[in-house]
């Protein structure tokens, strides 16, 4: 049987540093608070001179030196973000260009925090139907640029950066078993981004109401996020004849520790078992979790032949997941 394995990695997170503290000399927040509500202790945010695909560029250059592969042998670049250079063209055209991988396809995929999951999906049943052969899947954001500084319950939740990973097919018992994307429409003024659209676009009105910030309620999503991936975590596992303990590492869209922690208790999994990284870096939203496969892979905790689980939740509303035996 064949199916989608990922055969490197590679992430990128700017150089400067926010901290909790530099936060709390912009606007009415503090350290305890922001940590005790999201685990959050500080984050990564561009210059003004980076846009999403350089950051992608750098991420997906060290899947591509990690693998031993050149990009003119890519056949399709997937880049999943909220937050590209422009509007159109697609950010994976940019970084199509950046790399001179001629060769391939390029397009991106705006499923908010979901966006690597979803493209994952997309990546899997394409090499499955051999319609693609090696994928570049990226997620990159740089939510800086779309961030109210001057807004306390939404500037201290999100970060900049980049993860890619390298996929080919395989008839191997390693690969990607399942993956699965939901998203609930009724839901979507919990999160959302409302200027620069054809329903609010551009205006001197849309600026000074401020719209071209990201939307954020907060303790209504908390709810829901929570509930919804307890479900998702248990029910891809039940999907795939797994019990939870069977499971080597869970790595969640790194949003909120509160929200990973209930998951894990949920599925019984010790903190040794649940990779984390929200603290570094904030929410970064679709490079969230290619950021932290990343890490996982670096620092060993990916080995062969161990199950992992993936999952995220996110605007639209969206949630998906992923079980890979690596």
């Amino acid at each position: 049987m064949l199916r989608a394995r990922i055969i490197s990695t590679g992430s990128y997170v700017p150089e400067n540093v926010v901290t909790n503290t530099d936060l709390e000399q912009i606007v009415d927040t503090s350290d305890e608070w922001i940590i005790e509500r999201t685990g959050i202790r500080e984050r990564r945010i561009v210059d003004g001179n980076q846009a999403t695909s350089d950051l992608a560029c750098e991420a997906a250059l060290k899947a591509l030196k990690n693998a031993d592969v050149k990009a003119r042998d890519i056949d399709l670049i997937i880049v999943a973000t909220i937050s590209g250079d422009m509007p159109f063209p697609s950010t994976a055209c940019f970084l199509q260009q950046k790399l001179g991988a001629k060769k391939a396809a390029a397009f991106d995929l705006n499923a908010a925090c979901s966006g690597f999951l979803y493209g994952l999906h997309i990546a899997n049943s394409l090499i499955k139907s051999g319609a693609h052969k090696k994928i570049l899947l990226v997620g990159a954001e740089v939510l800086s640029k779309f961030t109210d500084w001057s807004d306390r319950t939404t500037c201290v939740l999100f970060g900049d950066g980049a993860g890619a990973v390298l996929l080919e097919g395989t008839k191997e018992k390693c690969g990607i078993y399942s993956t699965h994307i939901y998203s609930d429409g009724s839901l979507s003024d919990l999160i959302s981004l409302p200027g620069g659209g054809s329903k609010y676009p551009c205006s001197k009105e849309t600026i000074l109401k401020r719209l071209h910030f990201m939307k954020m309620k907060g303790n209504e999503t908390f709810k829901v996020a929570v509930r919804t991936l307890e479900e998702l975590a248990s029910r891809t596992l039940e999907e795939n004849s797994l019990d939870p303990s069977q499971l080597s590492l869970l790595i969640p869209h790194q949003a909120n520790l509160r929200i990973i922690q209930a998951t894990a208790k949920r599925l019984g999994l010790s903190t040794e078992k649940v990779f984390i990284n929200i603290e570094k870096y904030g929410n970064t939203s679709s490079a969230s979790i290619p950021i932290a496969i990343d890490e996982a892979v670096q620092s060993g905790k990916c080995r062969e032949g161990e199950y992992i689980l993936l999952e995220a939740f996110g605007g639209g509303l969206t949630w998906a997941s992923a079980l890979i035996r690596w």
